[in-house]
């Protein structure tokens, strides 16, 4: 079984675009797929590209899905407003007060454009296994979900809502349970494909193994929070990586023939969640694919 397991990485998810252009027109043709945050958008989306095609001709054109998710980002990802709209900071300080607090973003524009590209009965058919990964904050616990489930779409919202700048999300009207980024616990849900039974694991993360250094703004509250986030990712991102790295050593010294293929930036992406438009996506995207390209063609070389 080959994985296609697809970190989070907030807006840096367009590098991440890149790499699975290049992986899917290497020639490899997932049979699940798994994401969180940024990730689960992607993983969702790739899903029911594919699913479309194979519904029409019951076979997948896998590098014309990765072209379809390219042209998704370029169309509709171009500037902050497309994702969450800033809310009044007097407004937010108030709920704050007044224990109602809903986040400093408004990401009605995100949910509005997956709700528009995504069809929960499409993603029902698929001969792949997707799965998307949240946090339930009040028990701590992670949470997967799969489009079996009728609250999917909730779920993939759910594993893309930043803490503390977007606001919970509910399901099913359950009140006691309240869901966030799956990247608060799992960064690259590594472990969960592999207990799934993937053989084949290629990885994309959107953190490089070390921290960006430059010096930012950190008395802007905004810039803080994702600083702090970034600090926490980095750390999980690069566990979850030798953790995977070691348990696909140790079956293959048991005779369980297993491989792990992680690409990840060189150096830490320069994209703020904050002030980018197009030509940035398309840098990152471009950037993906060219690394991801040279990844692929280095470790042929290496093996061959």
């Amino acid at each position: 079984m080959k994985a296609l397991v697809l970190g989070g990485g907030s807006i840096k998810g367009a590098f991440q675009v890149g790499v699975i252009q290049a992986i899917l027109e290497g020639g490899f043709e997932p049979d699940m797929i798994y994401g969180i945050s940024a990730g689960s958008l992607n993983a969702t989306y790739l899903t029911h590209e594919a699913t479309k095609q194979y519904i029409e001709n019951q076979k997948i054109d896998w590098p014309l899905v990765s072209k379809s998710l390219i042209e998704f980002w370029l169309k509709n990802i171009t500037k902050p407003e497309d994702i969450a709209i800033e809310r009044s900071r007097f407004v937010s300080g108030f709920d704050a007060i007044m224990s109602r607090f809903d986040g400093l973003l408004d990401p009605t524009p995100l949910y509005t454009l997956m709700g528009r590209s995504v069809q929960l009965e499409v993603l029902r058919q698929s001969p792949l296994r997707l799965k998307v990964g949240a946090v339930d904050i009040v028990t701590g616990n992670m949470v997967y979900s799969t489009p079996q489930d009728d609250q999917f779409i909730k779920y993939v919202m759910a594993s893309s809502a930043l803490p503390m700048l977007m606001p919970t999300v509910q399901i099913d009207g359950n009140h006691r349970a309240a869901f966030l980024d799956g990247g608060l616990r799992v960064v690259a849900p590594l472990k969960a494909a592999l207990q799934d039974g993937a053989t084949e694991v290629m990885c994309v993360a959107c953190h490089a193994e070390a921290m960006d250094h430059t010096p930012f703004n950190y008395r802007s509250f905004l810039k803080l929070i994702d600083r702090v986030k970034d600090i926490n990712v980095n750390q999980l991102v690069n566990s979850e990586i030798t953790w995977a790295e070691n348990y696909v050593e140790r079956e293959n010294w048991k005779g369980n023939q297993l491989k792990l293929t992680v690409f990840r930036p060189h150096a830490p992406l320069d994209l703020d969640l904050f002030s980018f438009n197009s030509d940035d996506i398309a840098r990152l995207i471009v950037q993906g694919f060219k690394e991801g390209f040279e990844k692929i063609k280095h470790d042929s070389q290496k093996y061959n």
